[in-house]
């Protein structure tokens, strides 16, 4: 019963949003580079040996294969699943007009825009989510107003009083407590500067949010900033607020922008020393969270499938050369050289790049399961 419930409950449904996103992602790919005129050979969702598949009238393989970890499309003349340039010789043989339905034919603006085709789509999507949702079951906000001050705070310190409300953070205008929590948690051991609105003052007060670990609801160690404010229902006003369209879409912006913002920040304070490299976690993290959020009903397992998927095409866009970010700086070292690298440097440069993808995947690995343990 045990291994059925681990099936069901993680298993499944980490499989189910992850092919998910990965179809978007490489849809995104697929659609612009059949518009820029690419021939497309394969379409995968999973790697190695396929499982079930067919061909479409213009010779893509479509196929869900044995390893449902990713996903690739792969273009006529592509050394391999990861779009390397054809380094084999094979493009040489082909005709001028077979050259130009290549990835590494095509002018260098098509290639550039099918390679960050993907990771635009997983933005989109999670734009959309998020849209989606604001505007059919709204979201719960609070004014950011002081309810209690915790003792030994950074807020205690700077002198931030009870009825205190937050009109600022840096000079960042911020209308819901969301905001601060948002703003602050991305932020320990860094000075911010807190403007308050007092019987009708402003006043700026500086102060250090302190580096805590929390558990959440799951009983996972979370590191994160806090400054030790607290509001309540009554000062804090909760309700519900939902959205038009138009105005949803706005949100969904906004959102995916909060998102992508954190994580720079929270890589930020890594390098930095402010924060662990602890929480960067692999597929074995995200199939337990899947789960976990599963639990808590379909609209948490949407706003989850977003998260995913800003992290799914940000990931993507590292200058990793396997990655998509990868390729994009290689095409714009072409674009200031005027010419390609050579295919000798091409090959270290990929063969280094596959190396500290392989690094990442093992540290993440790492965090999931030993690394848990020891902490």
């Amino acid at each position: 019963m045990a291994i059925v419930s681990v099936i069901t409950g993680y298993i499944i449904p980490f499989l189910l949003v992850l092919s998910f996103l990965v179809f978007i992602h490489e849809m995104g790919h697929y659609l612009v580079g059949r518009w820029c005129g690419i021939r497309v050979t394969a379409f995968s969702i999973g790697f190695g040996p396929e499982i079930v598949g067919f061909t479409d009238g213009h010779g893509t393989r479509w196929k869900l294969s044995l390893i449902p970890l990713g996903g690739y499309v792969r273009f006529l003349g592509d050394e391999d699943a990861a779009s390397r340039p054809d380094l084999s010789g094979a493009m040489a043989q082909m005709s001028e007009a077979e050259r130009a339905q290549t990835l590494g034919g095509a002018k260098l603006w098509k290639r550039a825009l099918t390679v960050a085709a993907g990771p635009i789509a997983n933005f989109v999507l999670a734009i959309l989510i998020f849209a989606v949702v604001f505007s059919l079951y709204g979201r719960m906000v609070a004014d950011p107003v002081v309810a209690e001050v915790r003792a030994d705070s950074a807020a205690q310190a700077a002198g931030v009083a009870v009825g205190d409300r937050l009109v600022a953070l840096d000079g960042r205008e911020i209308r819901t407590f969301d905001d601060v929590r948002r703003y602050v948690s991305v932020r320990p051991e860094t000075e911010i500067i807190v403007t308050v609105e007092r019987a009708g003052q402003v006043l700026d007060l500086p102060m250090v949010p302190k580096r805590v670990d929390i558990t959440d609801q799951f009983g996972n160690r979370v590191e994160l900033g806090q400054i030790g404010i607290v509001t309540d229902e009554q000062r804090g006003n909760f309700r519900r607020v939902t959205y038009g369209p138009l105005e949803a879409i706005g949100q969904g912006f906004a959102e995916t922008g909060h998102i992508i913002s954190g994580t720079f920040q929270y890589l930020g304070n890594i390098f930095a020393g402010k924060m662990s490299a602890d929480q960067i976690g692999g597929p074995i993290r995200i199939a337990e969270t899947t789960g976990q959020v599963a639990t808590l009903g379909f609209v948490a397992v949407l706003n989850f499938a977003a998260v995913i998927s800003v992290s799914l095409g940000l990931m993507n866009l590292f200058p990793i050369p396997v990655l998509d970010g990868g390729h994009l700086v290689l095409y714009a070292l072409e674009a200031v050289r005027g010419r390609p690298l050579s295919e000798r440097l091409q090959e270290t440069v990929f063969r280094i790049g596959f190396a500290l993808l392989l690094t990442l995947m093992v540290f993440a690995t790492w965090n999931d399961t030993i690394g848990r343990w020891i902490g």
